[in-house]
């Protein structure tokens, strides 16, 4: 029988090794949000004028969720998982369609490397996010755990806080 502390071990090293992802993927769209905005309308599913909103949100939706699924706070996971079931729908379409760009998903690639391949190992990738993030919603259920809502977890570092003031 595998140990408890194992499968926790386990999980949380799932669990950051997916909110690392999709941190490093956040902060390098935000630092230069007009070439993901031209890579969002190179796949052509959203209208002129929601593209470059959808440049800027994205990004810091990305990254709110990575730091939420580090600290394993109550809904994180969900959101990380619907972001994925919609990166593969669009790379998916974005394979169906023919196309021949950069997924932007890490940022601009390189276009001679990846060229009609770009689109085809991001999508394994990001199915193989949506492994871990299942795999994490198994954990969860096979060890009984529930994440913390925030307000747990800020009250938790609030008191911390307030302790070492005091002392």
């Amino acid at each position: 029988m595998i140990s408890l502390s194992w499968n926790s071990s386990v999980y949380a090293a799932v669990r950051t090794a997916l909110a690392l992802a999709f941190l490093a993927a956040g902060i390098i769209k935000i630092q230069n949000p007009m070439t993901f905005a031209a890579t969002v309308d190179a796949f052509g599913i959203l209208p002129g004028p929601l593209v470059l909103p959808t440049a800027f949100v994205l990004p810091v939706l990305e990254i709110l969720g990575a730091a939420a699924l580090l600290f394993d706070i109550r809904g994180s996971l969900g959101l990380i998982t619907l972001m994925l079931l919609v990166f593969i729908a669009v790379l998916a379409w974005g394979q169906h369609m023919g196309l021949d760009i950069d997924c932007g998903c890490y940022g601009p690639g390189d276009p001679e490397a990846e060229a009609f391949s770009g689109i085809r190992s991001a999508l394994r990738r990001d199915l193989l996010m949506l492994a871990c993030a299942a795999a994490l919603y198994a954990w969860r259920w096979f060890l009984g755990m529930r994440p913390a809502s925030f307000a747990t977890k800020y009250q938790s570092l609030k008191t911390l806080i307030w302790k070492e003031e005091s002392a």
